[in-house]
């Protein structure tokens, strides 16, 4: 297992990056999709807003199952669509960092024994708390830089 630190750091200080980043993007670029499959920036980070609480129910069942079995997420068909165009952003960010300031509460009470812990997984041939919160900030990192090529995308017109 690597550094819990280094994690919990990256995990807690990534609003600090996508935040700037998400307020960077010129209104008018916010909402608008670069094709018709592709999210917008508005789209990236509002999924973010929503992804931490389903990976507290993973550490929820990891922690107390003796056996747990992971399903992989993807976006709802809904949010392909076009439905997370319709969230507020300034309300999504507020969730975004309240519910950050809440799982990292919660990861610093975890043991190393905890961050062992281990699950089968749907798609992956091994997997544990460890590599489960690496793999949210991974994801979490993909949407900010899928966000900041939208803010530096040239051609537009």
């Amino acid at each position: 297992m690597s550094d819990t630190t280094s994690l919990l750091g990256s995990l807690e200080n990534a609003p600090g990056i996508i935040i700037p980043l998400i307020r960077e993007v010129p209104p008018q670029y916010l909402k608008r999709r670069p094709s018709p499959a592709k999210w917008s920036a508005h789209e990236h980070v509002c999924h973010l807003s929503t992804s931490d609480a389903p990976f507290i129910a993973r550490l929820d069942l990891m922690l107390s199952a003796p056996a747990p079995y992971i399903k992989s997420m993807l976006p709802s068909p809904e949010e392909e669509s076009g439905s997370l165009l319709s969230v507020d952003l300034d309300e999504a960010l507020e969730q975004y960092v309240r519910e950050r300031a809440g799982l990292i509460k919660r990861l610093k009470e975890l043991s190393a024994e905890d961050w062992q812990r281990t699950a089968t997984h749907e798609e992956y041939n091994h997997y544990s708390v460890w590599i489960m919160f690496r793999h949210l900030l991974m994801h979490e990192m993909l949407h900010a830089y899928r966000i900041e090529e939208l803010l530096l995308k040239k051609d537009w017109e």
